[in-house]
């Protein structure tokens, strides 16, 4: 590929192509509910990409779309519109928006926005993933991994950690399925993952082991619930993860003179 071609929203476009075949998957699998909550997702999140636009003459960016596909699939059901469009305006918002745009973020959108929601209406159900769902996981690590898009070091650290963790108590289908997805939906997002090699290999193995630990210790928690809130504490860590990672760098590298 041509240099010059590759840029933000190559990588957008990439990763969207990356995320098809989940995104099928969950859409024959919802059907027409699906579909009306994506759109709905689509439209109150390209709204503020177009304030914003208008306001510093910023392009938007296909970004948005990925965005909006992971909170569709995993926010909290059963919301209003109007709790639901609160929530998507924060995690767009604060979570890319007001730091400039997909690419200078700190934390993926989507997991702000599903957190959000999650702890602001706990009385809401958090979604059921179908088992087809799960299977669709594999072929988008692979187009993610293929297109050089999706940090293969963070999916090798979160299998390690999984595996690790099931000897100790194996992991129900409902965590692993919701595991995946998250995996592939935000935790993998090149944006918000540790820079890294060594970092990328621990925030993949942090994620994992939270998934690992919560699931043990949270009886209340639910599947999404319990892989979102180690998504957004290992997204948290992956800064200090990279400072270690470079620290440790640092200290191997022979010294000149």
């Amino acid at each position: 590929m041509m240099r010059g071609i590759w840029d933000r929203e190559t990588v957008a476009l990439l990763m969207l192509a990356t995320v098809f075949p989940l995104a099928l998957a969950w859409l024959l699998s919802s059907g027409l509910e699906g579909l009306v909550r994506l759109g709905f997702t689509l439209v109150v999140a390209g709204a503020w990409h177009l304030v914003f636009m208008l306001a510093r003459a910023q392009p938007p960016s296909f970004a948005g779309a990925l965005c909006a596909l992971a909170i569709a699939v995993l926010a909290p059901l059963e919301l209003g519109p109007i709790p639901f469009a609160l929530g998507i305006s924060f995690g767009v918002v604060m979570g890319e928006l007001a730091f400039g745009g997909w690419g200078r973020n700190i934390v993926n959108p989507a997991t702000i926005a599903i957190a959000f929601l999650g702890f602001g209406f706990a009385s809401a159900p958090w979604p059921q993933l179908p088992v087809q769902l799960g299977w669709s996981v594999l072929p988008a690590i692979l187009i993610g991994t293929l297109l050089g898009v999706m940090p293969w070091r963070v999916v090798a650290g979160t299998v390690i950690a999984l595996a690790a963790g099931s000897m100790l108590a194996p992991l129900q289908q409902p965590q692993l399925i919701a595991a995946g997805v998250v995996l592939v939906l935000l935790v993998c997002d090149p944006v918000t993952a540790a820079a890294t090699p060594l970092g990328r290999l621990a925030h993949g193995a942090l994620y994992g082991g939270l998934v690992v630990i919560f699931a043990l210790n949270w009886s209340a928690g639910q599947p999404v619930q319990i892989a979102i809130s180690a998504a957004l504490l290992a997204a948290l860590t992956a800064p200090l993860l990279d400072d270690i990672a470079l620290r440790i760098w640092q200290a191997r590298r022979p010294r000149l003179g």
